[in-house]
């Protein structure tokens, strides 16, 4: 992931949190401030994990395969519509060509854009706008998922913020008619290269000199370059018929190629260079706007200025495969915790001096608390003592879940009845089918040997 993608999908998940409301972030905040590091650090590191759990992250590889193929449909159209151009300049080679007509189909509609983007760049940043929503609206469109809907108004918002956007809609548009104007080189120098043209010019109102003036100066900059002009004596006698002399055709083949590639070619050359060089630049200074309502509120969550305890908002709908995030490196000891247990059951069980008790998990303030004390101390092997009695609602399975997540190694515990009562056998069974979906060993025996010495 890099620096912009990081951005990018903190901002969504901003976005989505002001339209949607709050996620279920608890675990989130827990990890991010056990992180440690500044506010717009833990704010990323918060975003990420809520992105990855729900699936935004996935999203976003979706969104960016199907920006690709935008890039690659707009980038075969631009060849397409270059050849176009060059097969409308120059013809079949039955008819003379008219150079300035010739010329106008080359570079008219390129330079009238050129214009255009470089004054909407100057008065109002918002050019090439056209070629830009309908770039994104086709990366929407093809990477298929409903979530990545969010992620290009998140994008949009991230670099107007800071005035990129001119920057990568610049590179977009100038490389584009950059392959466009390329493509049109191309054909010109294949017609050229396989037909015989003749190249003539026609006015009824200006006179033959101003034609003469009007090819030397365009041909002034190209012949820097090493491409021919015709003569003054060429360009009078093109005024009335094509000349049929080699030289004549090859000095105005030349001049037209030389013209399109000084006019047409160089200019979207540099203008592409120079937005992607603003653009490079501009990604350094990408920050987090922690002035925004949707960061602001987050500071007291991931750098409280005193410790809160409880837990506040509703567990997922759906429960994800437990993965730990700790190392045996950073991991040490062994701990017994149970949930929920009535006052009937005697607790806790005569442990070894190595392993320590948790106590019993039966209220907010004590899943928080211990929680806390696991993302800064997490032990190397866990054992959940659970009451198969009790169903196995979707509150405890993410609690259990949760614990996992800060332990090396774990397992449940399934306590076996009271003396005289006997176990459900249909909700023991659905604590078994629990605990494999989450892929958590379990036993209806105490673990107290594999806690003691990590052995069975």
């Amino acid at each position: 992931m890099t620096e912009l993608n990081n951005l990018w999908l903190t901002e969504t998940i901003r976005l989505r949190e002001e339209h949607a409301g709050p996620l279920d972030d608890l675990e989130a905040n827990r990890l991010a401030r056990s992180a440690g590091g500044d506010l717009p650090t833990r704010i990323q590191r918060r975003a990420l994990w809520l992105a990855e759990r729900d699936g935004m992250t996935s999203a976003l590889k979706h969104w960016l395969q199907g920006a690709r193929l935008a890039l690659l449909v707009l980038a075969i159209l631009a060849v397409v519509s270059g050849a176009g151009l060059a097969f409308a300049a120059l013809g079949d080679g039955q008819v003379s060509v008219n150079v300035f007509w010739a010329l106008g189909s080359l570079l008219g509609l390129n330079l009238i854009l050129l214009l255009s983007w470089a004054l909407g760049l100057v008065f109002a940043g918002e050019h090439g706008a056209t070629l830009g929503r309908l770039w994104l609206w086709l990366s929407e469109k093809l990477a298929r998922d409903a979530k990545a809907a969010q992620l290009a108004p998140a994008l949009l918002l991230l670099l107007q913020r800071h005035k990129l956007n001119r920057w990568a809609v610049g590179v977009l548009v100038n490389s584009l008619w950059l392959l466009a104007m390329l493509s049109a080189l191309a054909i010109l120098l294949t017609l050229m290269a396989t037909r015989r043209y003749g190249f003539v010019w026609e006015t009824t109102l200006l006179s033959a000199d101003t034609f003469v003036a009007m090819t030397q100066a365009l041909g002034a900059l190209p012949s820097l370059l090493g491409f021919n002009v015709p003569t003054v004596e060429m360009i009078r006698a093109s005024g009335d018929t094509a000349l049929n002399i080699e030289s004549a055709r090859q000095a105005w083949a030349t001049w037209l190629v030389g013209v399109l590639v000084v006019y047409g070619v160089l200019p979207r050359l540099l203008l592409a260079l120079f937005c992607l060089w603003r653009w490079k630049t501009g990604q350094a200074s990408l920050r987090l706007d922690l002035n925004l309502p949707g960061y602001a509120q987050l500071r007291e969550r991931l750098m409280p200025t005193s410790e809160r305890l409880g837990i506040s908002d509703a567990a997922p709908d759906q429960l994800h495969r437990v993965e730990s995030a700790v190392s045996e490196l950073h991991s040490e000891g062994a701990l017994l915790v149970a949930i929920e247990l009535d006052e009937q059951r005697p607790w806790p069980p005569s442990l070894p001096k190595s392993v320590s008790n948790a106590g019993i998990l039966d209220s907010r303030e004590s899943r928080n608390k211990l929680l806390e004390q696991l993302s800064r101390f997490p032990p190397a092997r866990l054992a959940i003592a659970c009451d198969p009695r009790r169903s196995p609602d979707r509150g405890s399975l993410a609690l259990i879940a949760e614990l996992a997540r800060n332990a090396s190694a774990t397992r449940v515990w399934l306590l076996q009845a009271p003396t005289g009562e006997a176990l459900d056998a249909e909700r023991l069974g659905d604590w078994h089918t629990a605990l494999q979906q989450l892929e958590l060993p379990f036993a209806d025996c105490a673990p107290m040997n594999w806690l003691e010495t990590g052995h069975d």
